[in-house]
């Protein structure tokens, strides 16, 4: 089956605050049809001493502060492969208003000074219904910056 793919990158490096959740990267589903989370990749620029960041993968209903440039900062959703059509997504990083209601589906913790990338294979990974969005959340317990991108497909 014939797939078209889209990604979404924070454009600029998203701080965090001591013990604050910030959602530093949301993808938002059209009316026509849903998110399929293919893979992540996040790092971080802290030093060794920091402690871990937990990092959630939420979906959101969007229900308040989802407005791409609203309380956050406009993404670019780019096709990366497949036929290309006017897909519809739209995105942001660097939440300063927590968009609602958001519901973690994963978790982990990782190391400061790293970077993850987390690819899932066929028929794996996380989706959600139409008209909704795919966030990344991280908390940190030290001032850090981080950077990150989802790769993602239509469903």
């Amino acid at each position: 089956m014939a797939k078209a793919g889209y990604s979404l990158q924070t454009g600029a490096a998203v701080a965090l605050s001591s013990g604050v959740a910030k959602t530093i990267l949301c993808v938002i589903a059209p009316a026509q049809f849903g998110i399929d989370l293919r893979a992540i990749d996040i790092g971080f620029d802290a030093s060794a001493a920091a402690t871990g960041i937990l990092v959630e993968i939420c979906t959101s209903t969007l229900a308040t502060n989802s407005t791409p440039g609203t309380n956050n900062t406009t993404g670019t959703v780019n096709q990366i492969y497949g036929r290309s059509i006017t897909a519809g997504f739209t995105g942001f990083y660097a939440s300063t208003s927590e968009p609602t209601v958001l519901t973690p589906i994963d978790s982990f913790t990782m190391a400061v000074n790293g970077t993850v990338v987390r690819p899932w294979n066929f028929g794996e990974g996380y989706d959600t219904a139409v008209s909704n969005g795919m966030v990344i959340r991280c908390t940190s317990q030290s001032s850090v910056n981080v950077r990150a991108s989802m790769i993602f497909e239509r469903c």
